[in-house]
């Protein structure tokens, strides 16, 4: 199993974890409080990938640099 970093934003690939590091990986996101946040930055694959939406270091930058894109639900056309 492969896990697969991608920016929530603009789902560009952030990075991959291999089979060795996905146990250890898994057991980080396991301890998330919320399911509900669980299932915001979690999706499962069919061919047994795991999917981390997360945020890369371009559209972190510009949300700090305009922090009322927060407030929008999607902000890249």
């Amino acid at each position: 199993m492969k896990i697969h970093y991608h920016c929530r934003h603009c789902d560009t690939e952030v990075g991959s974890l291999p089979f060795e590091s996905a146990a250890e990986a898994l057991a980080l996101i396991k301890k998330m409080d919320a399911e509900e946040e669980e299932e915001r930055f979690l999706a499962y694959k069919k061919d047994g990938t795991l999917s981390v939406r997360c945020i890369c270091e371009q559209c972190e930058q510009i949300l700090q640099q305009s922090p009322s894109y927060y407030t929008l639900k999607k902000w890249l056309q």
